[in-house]
């Protein structure tokens, strides 16, 4: 069984107060906390390697652009096809695009895109979405609490050493 870090409850404590410092003022703006958690969350997916932060980042904007589209591109297949049928479609065109250009343009069509996609496609039936806000705070907050918690990460006690046997 392994035992505790140190490092990673000092951690631990640091990143509990940057959570609730981003609570509390998206609360008190009035703003959406979720797209910048997600961004945080997979940061530390990737094992907190800042070489993915353009990435998350920029898909984020990707995931949630897609959603923009849906309105007008589903429209615009709703002459050829029934509505849900229309709906499924370009669903299955956002996907594929992601899937399809992931190797070709990895920064933009990713899983971090993906993500946004998805869990922004369930938030559009929260009442007055706005997922031009959602793409601010995806980047903005996303990248103000990844930058958080590169900084707690930098300022956590090191890891003991072991001793050489």
């Amino acid at each position: 069984m392994a035992g505790f870090s140190r490092r990673r409850l000092v951690f631990g404590l640091y990143l509990i107060v940057l959570v609730g410092i981003a609570e509390i003022v998206t609360g008190r703006l009035g703003l959406p906390a979720w797209p910048a958690f997600i961004a945080l969350v997979l940061f530390f997916l990737e094992h907190m390697e800042v070489k993915k932060v353009s990435h998350i980042l920029v898909g984020s904007l990707v995931g949630i652009g897609l959603l923009l589209l849906a309105a007008p591109g589903i429209g615009a297949l709703a002459h050829v096809l029934s509505p849900d049928w229309a709906r499924l479609a370009y669903i299955l065109i956002a996907v594929y695009l992601i899937v399809a250009l992931h190797d070709a343009l990895p920064m933009f069509f990713n899983s971090y895109a993906f993500m946004y996609l998805t869990v922004g496609g369930v938030a559009l039936a929260t009442p007055g979405p706005n997922p031009y806000l959602w793409a601010l705070v995806a980047v903005v907050g996303g990248g103000l609490l990844i930058l958080g918690a590169i900084f707690i990460g930098r300022i956590s006690p090191p890891a003991a050493a072991t001793a050489a046997h």
